[in-house]
């Protein structure tokens, strides 16, 4: 049987990179195989793209198609042979992401990004998709504030101004309105308590498919 594939997105500093682990132990409690992983990222090709991405200023389009690049080697190496083999997939960020920076925050056109998508080897996509919605003022004062303390090399995005922040956010949220199938949003303001519950309540839509309770 195919596993399942959940994504985990939001603006930085919605909290999303702080639930995947917790995300993966619960998953993992109800005895199934879980690979975490990220994006870009998740290969030693993609990873070194990711370093790229983040460290150099380019243009959006060269951007997207960095992405893109890390992201073929990504669902072709890890993603696609975990899948198969039954495991379930948790990653932190996947399209969405790109169509939510990329599109939105950039302006590159949604529809280049997306006929990228619709390539047969890169339009995977995800069984659940978590977006963790918070203002992007508040998002961003606990991004750069993070990375400032613990992670100097990835701050080229935090970097960005507010508006470009405000537009990422109000992408994720059309995108959920779009598929509202695939997509939760998730209130990221709150209590880590609070937030674990809505995760949970999320989760919840795939345990008859998956068995067990998540």
């Amino acid at each position: 049987m195919r596993g399942k594939f959940i994504t985990l997105e939001g603006v930085d500093g919605a909290g999303k990179s702080t639930l995947v682990p917790w995300v993966a132990a619960r998953l993992r409690r109800a005895g199934r195989e879980i690979i975490v992983t990220r994006e870009p990222g998740g290969t030693p090709l993609a990873e070194k793209l990711r370093a790229l991405v983040l460290a150099e200023s380019m243009d959006p389009l060269s951007e997207t198609l960095l992405m893109f690049a890390a992201r073929f080697d990504h669902v072709q190496k890890v993603i696609q042979p975990a899948l198969e083999r039954g495991a379930w997939v948790i990653c932190d960020r996947f399209t969405d992401a790109t169509l939510a920076y990329q599109g939105y925050g950039r302006g590159l056109s949604l529809g280049i990004i997306r006929s990228l998508h619709e390539l047969e080897v890169l339009s995977l996509q995800p069984d659940l998709t978590l977006i963790f919605d918070i203002e992007a003022r508040d998002a961003l004062a606990r991004a750069r504030s993070r990375d400032a303390a613990t992670r100097p090399d990835e701050t080229r995005f935090e970097q960005e101004d507010l508006a470009f922040h405000e537009r990422v956010r109000r992408g994720y949220l059309e995108i959920a309105r779009r598929e509202a199938g695939r997509c939760v949003v998730v209130d990221a303001s709150g209590s880590i308590e609070e937030v674990h519950g809505r995760v949970v309540t999320a989760l919840a839509a795939l345990a008859p498919a998956g068995g067990g309770t998540p």
